[in-house]
C-alpha cells in the first residue's frame, strides 16, 4: 500500500480532526493516496462512543486552569489524554469497501485492524528496548509489571500491575476508510491523567517511556521506530 507520511508537528485537536475527515474524503474518492499522520496535541481530553462524563474528575475551573481544551469525538473507547511529549498517530487507511447493503466493513476485519495497530507499537517499542504486548480483553498497549515497576513516580501498588503506555480508539467510516488511531506516551506530563479515569477504567496505570527507558529516546527517533514499524505490519511503503 503507498501511503503519504504527514509529520504536522504540535496541532490543534479540531484542526487536525477536520484533516481527517477531508482526507478520508480524498482517499475515498481515489484523490488522494492513504496517509500517516504523526503529530502532538495540546492539552487536550477526549471522549469517544463509549464515553462517561463521570470519568472527567477535574470541573471547568480546573480545565481552564490547566489550559485542556474537551472534545466528544466519533472514535471508539471512553476519554483519554492528549498533550505535548506524546506521539499521536492517525491512519487514513482504506481497509476495504463496505459489505453490500451495509455501512461498515465486517467486525472482524474492524478488531484485526485495532490488533495490527498494537502489534506495530510493540515491534517499535521492542526496537526501542522495551519490552510490551497486549492485554486479553484491553485495548492498547501494556508493559507487564517486572518492568511497569521501574516506573519511579508510580505508586507502590500500581507497580504490581500491568501498565498501559499507548491507548488506540479508532473509527472505519462508511467507505472503510480509517480514522483516529493511536498515542504513545513519550514523555508528557504524566499529572494530566489525574483529571479522567483514563479508558473508564479503575486503577489501571498510566506509564511513559520517560518512566521506564534511561536515556529516554528522542522524538525523532520514536516516530522512526514506529513508521517503520507500521510500514511492516501493515505492508507500507511511504512516499
Amino acid at each position: 500500500m503507498r501511503c503519504k507520511l504527514i509529520d504536522l508537528g504540535l496541532v490543534p485537536y479540531e484542526e487536525a480532526w477536520q484533516l481527517q475527515t477531508d482526507l478520508a474524503d480524498q482517499i475515498a474518492s481515489g484523490a488522494h493516496p492513504a496517509c500517516l499522520l504523526l503529530l502532538e496535541h495540546p492539552h487536550t481530553f477526549t471522549f469517544g462512543r463509549r464515553g462517561d462524563i463521570k470519568n472527567l474528575l477535574w470541573n471547568e475551573d480546573e480545565l481552564a486552569h490547566r489550559g485542556i481544551s474537551v472534545h466528544w469525538v466519533d472514535r471508539g473507547g471512553d476519554v483519554t489524554y492528549h498533550g505535548p511529549g506524546q506521539l499521536v498517530g492517525y491512519p487514513l487507511l482504506p481497509l476495504g469497501k463496505p459489505v453490500t447493503g451495509k455501512t461498515h466493513i465486517p467486525t472482524a476485519d474492524y478488531i484485526g485492524y485495532v490488533r495490527k495497530l498494537e502489534e506495530s507499537l510493540i515491534l517499535a517499542l521492542l526496537r526501542l528496548g522495551l519490552a510490551s504486548g497486549q492485554l486479553e480483553g484491553l485495548t492498547g498497549v501494556w508493559v507487564q509489571p517486572d518492568l511497569a515497576s521501574r516506573c519511579p513516580r508510580c505508586r507502590p501498588q500500581d507497580r504490581l500491575k500491568p501498565a498501559k503506555i499507548a491507548a488506540i480508539g479508532v473509527k472505519v467510516d462508511a467507505k472503510g476508510i480509517s480514522r483516529h488511531g493511536f498515542a504513545l506516551n513519550v514523555n508528557p506530563d504524566m499529572t494530566y491523567w489525574d483529571g479522567i479515569i483514563a479508558c473508564g477504567l479503575v486503577d489501571h496505570p498510566i506509564v511513559s517511556l520517560a518512566d521506564l527507558l534511561d536515556p529516554l529516546p528522542e522524538m525523532e527517533t520514536v516516530k522512526s521506530a514506529v513508521r517503520t514499524a507500521l510500514a511492516e505490519v501493515f505492508g507500507i511503503t511511504y512516499i
